[in-house]
């Protein structure tokens, strides 16, 4: 059995795990954005950041403006700004519905 310590971030639990991957849709009202298996991601709640990872328990929050961390790989991270909106997991997806969206790479 792993033991992950509670103030250990989300990247290192992703990286030092091997982590398996779900599903993440990004979608505004004029496209689909991101359609892709990631590792992690972490969304700007609207009462804070919070972290998901695959088999993640059902959950549905609201968002606020700020950065969507994307994590494909251990070594493949991107930030994607979003205008808040919805994020929905569910069966190793992750929906998020915003506005609008900018996208930084920031380690291809």
């Amino acid at each position: 059995m792993n033991h992950v310590d509670m103030e250990c971030p989300i990247e290192m639990i992703a990286i030092n795990s091997m982590a398996k991957q779900f599903k993440l849709q990004v979608l505004t009202p004029a496209a689909l954005v991101v359609d892709e298996q990631v590792e992690s991601i972490i969304a700007p709640g609207e009462d804070g950041y919070l972290g998901v990872l695959a088999d993640h328990a059902p959950l549905m929050v609201t968002l606020g403006a700020g950065s969507l961390t994307i994590r494909t790989n251990q070594y493949a991270v991107r930030e994607i700004h979003i205008e808040g909106g919805f994020l929905e997991v569910l069966n190793n997806t992750a929906t998020i519905l915003t506005d609008r969206v900018s996208t930084t790479i920031l380690n291809p």
